[in-house]
């Protein structure tokens, strides 16, 4: 069955300072959200269970991971293995990304 989000979110989660994450789709399949970093402030996400896609679409920051370290920006896709240690650093400007759980992000 086809779904049409308005945009609104299911769940909205403030986070630490700074941090804001809103899922707006959940299947049995996968979940998506968006994730935003006010400017200098710090991602503390832990690793996740899920295979992860990030897209991001506005802002500047350093993703880190055990395995890659590399500047993003609108545009830059990423995708981070399930349990990889990982965050973004260094955001420069107000940073927001799609984010891509698959299976779904399990709490």
């Amino acid at each position: 069955m086809a779904e049409i989000i308005d945009g609104a979110g299911r769940f909205a989660d403030p986070g630490p300072e700074g941090t804001h994450w809103v899922e707006h789709l959940r299947s049995e399949h996968l979940s998506v959200g968006t994730y935003s970093i006010a400017a200098g402030s710090d991602d503390a996400q832990v690793p996740h269970r899920e295979d992860e896609i990030y897209l991001v679409t506005a802002g500047t920051a350093r993703f880190t991971s055990a395995s890659r370290d590399a500047a993003v920006g609108p545009g830059s896709v990423v995708f981070v293995p399930a349990e990889e240690e990982h965050r973004f650093a260094d955001v420069s400007a107000d940073f927001a990304t799609v984010v891509v759980f698959a299976p779904p992000e399990q709490p």
